[in-house]
């Protein structure tokens, strides 16, 4: 089937009780055990008895995500940090080594440069991923995962999922690939050697900004430890309501990000022309510094987008959000309404980006409002913050 079949009908369960078209949601902690010799899983994940160890929504969730990212197995959990955090936790033991893009998202910095090396004794390199020599002198006789965000939040920058991949089995080491930024529909990191592929479904999956969730896919032995850990034992299944509603949103998934991306590319073309504008990077413009690399591994941009402006006044940057109608200051993305956040000088994680980001920069969550609309509202805040 085409993709936007997949989406609409894969994962579906009849309802042989009242005949519902689409799977209802099963809010009950507890499911009947059955007494006619069949096998119970107790403590796994394959017999419906307790909503922790599976439950049904989750379950016709994981089968549409499959279909999609094209896996043998997928996970879901109650967060995009849950489904990070199980695939360390899953994988990491002390005295490993990992290798981690150091333009990550901000619980991954935390884990990495806090929690598993003080509390577990994981050892970390933080580093530049868009160099593949830099990561081919990071690895240690030690070293076990390498993990990578491509589109990296929140710089756009990209790496080349498949020449990395490369490098990590020449080496066995495990490939896990954030790719929350490009949605499963334009990459496909599994297809490119990557061992596992991590979305926080809050975002672009969901696309309605009112659900938590994450996932994990890869091969069946891989999910299944990660299934028995971080689901089962640490407890981090995701609910049937918030699985329910992400389920929903996937129907529109392949509609929603062709207007994310379209929309996108005509805001960064128009941010690119203004003199006041310091850089624009989103992977779809000749001039982002891995375009080429972006064009090789992924069918389309996406909606997100960074930007500074020629000023080093915190001052005039808030002010021009304050000016913005439209466009609403806050965290997140993949939503249906367009979403900026500031990053200002004084965050700590800025010395971890390029240097032209260390004057503090804004992430742009492109969503699905008229382009025009954008521009106007952008041109307006300008014209009020005297920007020419």
């Amino acid at each position: 089937m085409k993709i936007n079949t997949i989406c609409v009908h894969s994962g579906n369960k009849d309802d042989d009780t009242y005949g519902a078209l689409h799977t209802p949601i099963y809010l009950t902690s507890n499911y009947r055990i059955p007494t006619d010799g069949t096998p119970v899983d107790w403590s796994g994940v394959h017999s419906n008895i307790y909503a922790r160890n599976r439950n049904v929504n989750q379950s016709v969730l994981e089968d549409k995500l499959k279909e999609i990212e094209g896996a043998e197995d997928c996970v879901t959990l109650a967060s995009g940090v849950a489904a990070l955090h199980s695939v360390f936790a899953t994988h990491l033991k002390h005295g490993d080594h990992v290798i981690c893009s150091q333009v990550c998202y901000s619980a991954v910095n935390i884990l990495f440069r806090d929690i598993l090396p003080e509390q577990v004794g994981v050892e970390v390199s933080m580093v530049d991923t868009r160099d593949i020599e830099i990561i081919r002198a990071s690895i240690k006789s030690n070293t076990k995962l390498i993990h990578i965000e491509t589109p990296g939040n929140p710089t756009t920058g990209i790496s080349d999922i498949a020449e990395i991949s490369k490098l990590a089995k020449e080496n066995n080491i495990l490939l896990s690939v954030d790719n929350t930024f490009a949605s499963p529909l334009y990459q496909k990191p599994l297809s490119l050697g990557a061992d596992l592929v991590v979305h926080s479904m809050t975002k672009y999956i969901n696309g309605h900004g009112d659900a938590l969730g994450g996932c994990v896919l890869g091969s069946h032995e891989l999910i299944e430890d990660i299934k028995l850990k971080a689901m089962v034992n640490f407890g981090g299944i995701i609910s049937p309501f918030n699985a329910y509603l992400i389920n929903r949103g996937l129907v529109t998934l392949p509609l929603r990000m062709k207007q994310h991306s379209e929309t996108a590319m005509k805001v960064a073309e128009f941010l690119s022309t203004l003199p006041f504008v310091k850089f624009v990077y989103y992977p779809g413009l000749k001039s982002h510094p891995q375009h080429d690399i972006a064009c090789k591994q992924m069918t389309g941009f996406s909606g997100m987008i960074s930007f500074a402006l020629h000023t080093t006044e915190e001052k005039v940057n808030y002010t021009f959000l304050d000016n913005l109608s439209l466009i609403s200051h806050a965290v997140s993305l993949g939503d249906g309404e367009t979403l900026i956040v500031y990053n200002d000088k004084s965050s700590e994680k800025l010395p971890y980006y390029p240097i032209e980001f260390h004057d503090g920069f804004f992430r742009l969550s492109i969503g699905l409002e008229d382009a025009d609309d954008l521009i106007n509202d952008f041109n307006n805040a300008f014209i009020k913050c005297n920007l020419k």
